[in-house]
């Protein structure tokens, strides 16, 4: 049994590889990646693929029994690669595809959500076996935030008192590795978040008794968010999701007490608190 890991050089893609290969021979395991240089420290086989070269696709699949899609980055193009691997992937004889999706696509106000709608409907009428892993919130996506609002004396966002259950990437990665290494995982949809939310203010509290300072959560407007953002360098692009995916988050986008996560784990999920201090450590 061969499977195959797209953007494997990527940040969830590494920590996926590594979870495999705990899990079974190394040589049972393909990285897919645009440069093969990124790939050279994995310690698996790996082949160059890019989602936007649909006719180089199809061969990089060969001899693949199972296939982890791991959403691009390019929003806006996504839909269309993605179906690229899709289609590549029932011309080479895939037998099943992993995707990782988003939590509570079907009825989230995240802009983010169309294009995995669109992505899910594309394996539903491919034929294949596939399973989508609805993915929640990486912690990392708040608490690379600590460094600024450090600095800065306040966490900024838009959130209000969103409820959001995330989880640190490494246990969204373990759940993919664990789900692909399993039959009964096939056909399956999994909404994935963390065991306990949190609120923004409630992550600047816990920063403060970590930092031992405090760092209170300033709440403001989407708009002056995304400018703040701007202004400390982030791209137009970026700095709008951001502050639109805080409103999200403001209307319960980010919130699941499924414990599905877990479930597959067979672990709690790892703590806000646990991820905060990661970060500090490393200050």
């Amino acid at each position: 049994m061969k499977i195959a890991v797209t953007g494997a050089n990527g940040q969830l893609g590494r920590i996926v590889i590594e979870q495999l290969k705990q899990r079974m021979d190394a040589s049972n395991i393909v990285a897919l990646v645009r440069s093969l240089d990124s790939a050279k420290d994995l310690g698996v086989e790996a082949r160059t693929f890019d989602y936007n070269k649909s006719e180089l696709l199809e061969g990089a699949l060969q001899g693949v029994d199972r296939l982890l899609l791991i959403s691009g980055s390019e929003i806006g193009q996504r839909t269309q690669q993605h179906v690229n691997v899709i289609n590549a992937a029932k011309l080479a004889g895939i037998d099943w595809i992993v995707y990782t999706s988003l939590l509570h696509v079907d009825t989230s106000s995240l802009n983010l959500a169309g294009e995995h709608i669109e992505t899910e409907k594309a394996l539903k009428e491919s034929g294949l076996t596939y399973t989508i892993l609805r993915n929640g919130w990486y912690s990392e996506n708040y608490t690379a935030s600590i460094p600024g609002a450090l600095n800065g004396g306040a966490f900024l966002g838009s959130a209000g008192d969103g409820q959001i259950a995330s989880a640190a990437r490494a246990d969204y990665a373990e759940a993919a590795a664990i789900v692909i290494a399993d039959d009964a995982h096939k056909g399956k949809v999994y909404e994935l978040a963390g065991d306990t939310a949190y609120t923004l203010t409630e992550l600047a509290k816990e920063i403060s008794v970590q930092a031992e300072r405090e760092i209170p959560y300033n709440n403001i407007p989407e708009e002056q968010y995304a400018n703040i953002l701007l202004s400390v360098g982030l791209p137009e692009g970026l700095a709008g999701g951001l502050a639109s995916w805080d409103v999200s988050a403001s209307k319960g986008d980010l919130f699941d007490d499924s414990k599905q996560l877990s479930q597959l784990l067979g672990r709690a999920t790892t703590r806000i608190a646990e991820s905060v201090k990661s970060v500090l450590q490393n200050q």
